[in-house]
């Protein structure tokens, strides 16, 4: 064979797949995440496994977290301070804001450090990154659904049951969820850029707790500032919460800008996570 003839023969071509994360709407998100559902449901019970694994009082911590701060704030708010608590029992009132706050407070704080963490999968494989922090907040579901049995128990101590107003938990769970899912998405995309982010990250939502009114109602606030705390997303989901539980009146007003902020924190963190996502695995 001739040196022409060796050269005529070329190398197939090779072919390279370059894959994007989806575009459009976020609604048009949700086919992709659930072509991806096992590697969410692994995620999550990893999370899971890894939480509880050798502790002490294994998922019974989902029931101290909102108790022993309930004991804190019942001693010192509800005794010392005698703060007013729209006449129902002061701990059961700062356990029924505490049991929200607490699955917003654990999602959101960690699903900042999430995708810093997940580091090695992000730059092996693709899958939507989404999954991620938002795997970390549904293995908080658990944590909330015992935590809201311990409330039932401490309702049941005060002599208080019930009524239909539990059917809206449903409801008020889908807008803890956006909030803690919108909170979550704006801090793990942030912190893979700004690394200080995570330890400014626990601050801030303490900080973000006594905006919240939790340890105090929301009555107690003057009229003229109450708008102003309508802006904070979970500022309804607590006062929802304490209706659902006493049939407190609530500041219509409020409340409908409070589940405004959610939805547009929520969709907000959808639509800035998509779009910085595509760099986490040349910067994380």
């Amino acid at each position: 064979m001739s040196l022409h003839e060796i050269n005529s023969f070329s190398a197939p071509a090779l072919k390279t797949t370059v894959i994007l994360p989806s575009k459009g709407l976020p609604l048009r998100q949700l086919k992709e995440l659930w072509e991806y559902r096992e590697l969410f449901y692994f995620l999550t019970w990893r999370v899971l496994i890894v939480r509880y694994k050798q502790t002490l009082l294994g998922v019974g911590w989902a029931i101290m977290q909102p108790l022993l701060p309930m004991i804190i704030f019942t001693l010192f708010f509800g005794k010392l301070a005698a703060m007013p608590s729209d006449g129902v029992p002061y701990a059961l009132f700062a356990l029924t804001g505490l049991v929200p706050w607490m699955f917003f407070l654990n999602g959101a704080t960690n699903a900042s450090t999430s995708i810093i963490g997940e580091g090695n999968l992000i730059k092996k494989v693709y899958f939507p990154r989404m999954i991620i922090p938002i795997s970390q907040i549904c293995a908080g579901l658990l944590d909330i659904c015992l935590s809201f049995l311990m409330l039932l128990c401490v309702m049941f101590y005060y002599d208080i049951y019930p009524t239909w107003r539990m059917t809206m938990l449903p409801g008020l769970m889908f807008f803890a969820f956006a909030a803690t899912c919108g909170a979550g998405l704006w801090l793990s995309a942030l912190t893979v850029f700004f690394r200080d982010i995570r330890y400014a990250t626990p601050f801030f939502l303490q900080l973000w707790m006594f905006v919240t009114p939790i340890v105090y109602p929301s009555s107690l606030v003057p009229e003229v500032w109450r708008p102003f705390l309508g802006l904070n997303p979970i500022a309804g989901v607590v006062e929802s919460f304490r209706w659902m539980v006493f049939g407190t009146p609530v500041n219509l007003g409020l409340l409908l800008l409070s589940l405004t902020t959610t939805l547009l924190l929520g969709l907000s963190g959808v639509l800035f996570f998509r779009k910085v996502e595509t760099s986490f695995a040349d910067v994380v």
